[in-house]
């Protein structure tokens, strides 16, 4: 796989805990690099922004500070450009760097909006709140006694905080209306971001639910696991359903861990380092094995990389609902205060075709189809778990029974060919 030294990208749309912002090159550039020194603001421009900040700083209805106005002037400029440009003060700036490393300082609980609140998705296991006996489902009522709302990001903010410090959570458990308080000691939280189960004999099922720097890592460890577990893998279902996205290339090596060859990704930009190509190198987990790919409307990003790659290259066939069409790539660029979040490139799937506002449309919707097999479905003992409560798994788990051997020549033939026609960075 090729790669950029200088350059960490992360894609994703979520406000999920670990995951925030968007498609995001990570290249922590020198902000008086070489464009900052050579690039010349316009005089008129100089002399509107001046005469705006004098005409507020002498007539607004109360005391603005300084450094809170000028990035908020920033904040505007970027927030004009597209969906995903933005300014990241100090805090915000600190929140995506430790988003795309697997770990962080807090009590160990995935978060997303719901209606007028903070909903907790998943505790993570071994964690603060998971030893507490935090559920998935309960609602964040106050954190330190103070109401939190549907504000997500100040929830994760106010979570977040040096190991052996303490938090108060009140959540409200759903099926009750019960409000309990937990006190937390906040520790080091190892985020696992992927999770294997056997289906039946010799089927596996994966979901990574983003990408962050150890999701490779994570990915070859619950592949190993399956292994042991089932023995040699007859086929897999890889569930990336709600996943934002995260490090670009993460969801590279997650892609090229299923292809021998071929492209990847291409992009293209302004600059040098905004145009790029990665590519697969030799080795498959699965040993081609094949693969159903869950997707739905909040695949995006990352997640899309990889369903863009394993379909193009007729390696998994997809399955659900279009994704969320994330086709842009932005840079983190620290200033000398916060960071700014720009949009420097457009990428493309190994055929050439760009997602943006579009998304990739599964080979099998599964919006035009009837309920999956009762059998499938049913709510028997005998089921596992997964398959009892999970429609679209069961439906997956049938359908890449059906699917044939991956031919690997097949594979490099229709590498050759899409390498041919891919965008040239």
């Amino acid at each position: 796989m090729s790669t950029r030294s200088r350059t960490l990208i992360a894609l994703c749309t979520g406000a999920i805990i670990g995951f925030t912002g968007a498609l995001t090159t990570n290249v922590l550039a020198n902000h008086q690099d070489e464009t900052a020194r050579s690039s010349v603001l316009p005089s008129d421009g100089v002399h509107l922004l001046t005469e705006a900040f004098a005409r507020i700083k002498r007539d607004y209805v109360d005391e603005v500070d300084d450094q809170k106005l000028l990035e908020n002037a920033v904040r505007g400029m970027a927030a004009g450009l597209d969906a995903h440009s933005a300014f990241l003060d100090t805090q915000q700036f600190e929140e995506m760097r430790l988003s795309t490393m697997g770990s962080y300082p807090g009590v160990g609980i995935e978060v997303a909006p719901d209606g007028s609140a903070v909903k907790i998705l998943h505790t993570i296991a071994g964690s603060p709140a998971a030893r507490a006996g935090i559920h998935a489902g309960d609602l964040i009522a106050k954190i330190d006694g103070s109401d939190v709302g549907a504000d997500v990001a100040g929830a994760i903010a106010r979570m977040r905080g040096e190991a052996g410090t303490t938090v108060a959570l009140t959540v409200r458990r759903p099926s009750t209306g019960e409000l309990r308080d937990y006190t937390l000691e906040r520790a080091h939280v190892e985020v696992h971001s992927v999770r294997g189960e056997v289906l039946q004999p010799g089927y596996g099922y994966v979901r990574i639910t983003g990408f962050s720097e150890t999701t490779p890592q994570d990915l070859e460890r619950a592949m190993s696991e399956l292994r042991h577990q089932t023995g040699p893998i007859k086929g897999l279902v890889l569930d990336l359903r709600n996943n934002p996205g995260g490090v670009l290339e993460s969801g590279v090596a997650v892609a090229d861990d299923f292809l021998d060859s071929g492209v990847i990704v291409t992009a293209d930009g302004r600059t040098p380092d905004a145009r790029f190509r990665m590519l697969a190198t030799p080795g498959d987990l699965v040993d081609g094995a094949p693969i159903v790919l869950l997707v739905n409307g909040g695949s995006a990003s990352a997640a899309e990389i990889v369903a863009g790659a394993l379909k193009d290259h007729g390696r998994a066939e997809l399955i659900g609902h279009r994704t969320y069409g994330k086709g842009s790539v932005q840079t983190v660029m620290p200033l000398s205060h916060g960071a700014i979040k720009l949009t420097t490139s457009r990428y493309f799937t190994p055929s050439g075709t760009s997602i943006q506002e579009k998304g990739i449309l599964p080979d099998v919707t599964l919006d035009d189809r009837e309920q999956p097999p009762a059998e499938m479905t049913a709510d028997e003992p005998s089921l596992p778990p997964l398959l009892a409560r999970d429609a679209e798994v069961g439906y997956a788990l049938e359908e890449v029974k059906r699917l044939p051997l991956a031919s690997s020549r097949a594979h490099r033939a229709a590498a050759a060919d899409l390498l041919a026609r891919a965008p040239q960075p």
